[in-house]
């Protein structure tokens, strides 16, 4: 018999098609974030499954489930117990690479629209309150001249960085690891500590994982050590930002903030939606069409490469090198 495969979601494109040629295919099209009971039902009799990040893939799920393989639709894998998973051998990979450029779109148009009070102005014009150019009408912050402080120098933050650069802005980044000479002097960025970069950025744009590290990386503490007056944004993953100490800080030191992910996703602090400096996306960060496509492709062709014998696509890190021994 085929293998059962389930996609919780209904994905962009046309290659699921290349799946039902192959195996028995069950596409979900739920449209809001199913909880763990709901996956429990979904997944139980499936041999693989292509996952969202907002599908949580908890040890209960998968012990009761058929699963060896997850194909995760996104580059983060958060949402999945890694650990059981891999002590069960269940294969997990991502989409890594292809939406680089999408979310650095995403976090530039933040960037664009806080600073210069976009959303707030198309608001004021279509509620017919424009009555003419006037000096000081929704003055914002000019990006010529001013640092933006990266969070996570991978392939997001550096797609950022290399954005910011005919804008004018001077480029400090943090991570763990710094970069080579050469990348820094491509990108014209200067490595720095957290603190420092926080104290001196008048944009903080944050692009690391979410791990054990940096769950609440911004704290309190870090959020009002930041320049008054700078703006903050955040496409990588909500729960890095203490939510509500944002929101204290939005109230007066800092100027804005621009939002694609949040601490309790998809719920929003309702203090956020109550703020007009503020920003907030629906986590579209990837949402280019050909993008998403590409990300759908990446899922499937790993889906097919692990069934037909091969090393899967996008193995995530943590399970590479059990991967890599098995194939000496």
């Amino acid at each position: 018999m085929k293998p059962f495969i389930v996609i919780t979601s209904k994905l962009p494109g046309n290659t699921i098609s290349n799946l039902k040629k192959k195996f028995r295919v069950k596409e979900y099209n739920f449209k809001r974030t199913l909880n763990e009971d709901e996956l429990l039902s979904i997944l139980k009799d499936a041999n693989g499954a292509i996952t969202l990040l907002s599908d949580p893939i908890t040890r209960r799920v998968l012990e009761n489930s058929k699963v060896r393989i997850i194909a995760n639709y996104a580059v983060g894998y958060n949402n999945i117990d890694v650990q059981f998973a891999t002590e069960r051998g269940i294969v997990i990979t991502n989409t890594p690479d292809v939406l680089a450029d999408a979310t650095a779109d995403i976090a530039l148009s933040l960037i664009l629209s806080v600073s210069r009070r976009i959303v707030e102005s198309d608001k004021f014009v279509r509620r017919g309150k424009f009555k003419g150019w006037a000096p000081q009408l929704f003055l914002g912050m000019d990006l010529k001249g001013k640092t933006i402080g990266i969070i996570g120098m991978g392939r997001i933050g550096k797609a950022v960085a290399r954005r910011c650069i005919p804008f004018g802005l001077k480029i400090l980044y943090n991570q763990r690891k710094r970069l080579f000479p050469s990348e820094e002097e491509a990108l014209n960025a200067n490595f720095t500590d957290l603190e420092k970069l926080l104290k001196e950025a008048d944009i903080v744009s944050i692009h690391c994982p979410l791990t054990k590290e940096t769950n609440k990386l911004l704290d309190r503490d870090r959020i009002f050590s930041m320049k008054k007056g700078a703006i903050l944004i955040n496409t990588a993953r909500g729960q890095i930002v203490d939510e509500e100490s944002l929101c204290g800080a939005l109230e007066g030191h800092l100027f804005g903030a621009g939002l694609d992910v949040y601490e309790k996703e998809p719920e929003i602090n309702p203090r956020l939606l109550k703020m007009r400096n503020v920003v907030l996306l629906p986590h579209i960060g990837s949402a280019g069409r050909e993008t998403r496509e590409e990300m759908a492709e990446m899922a499937v062709n790993s889906i097919i490469s692990f069934f037909e014998g091969k090393t899967p696509i996008n193995i995530i890190k943590e399970q590479k090198s059990g991967f890599e021994n098995k194939e000496k």
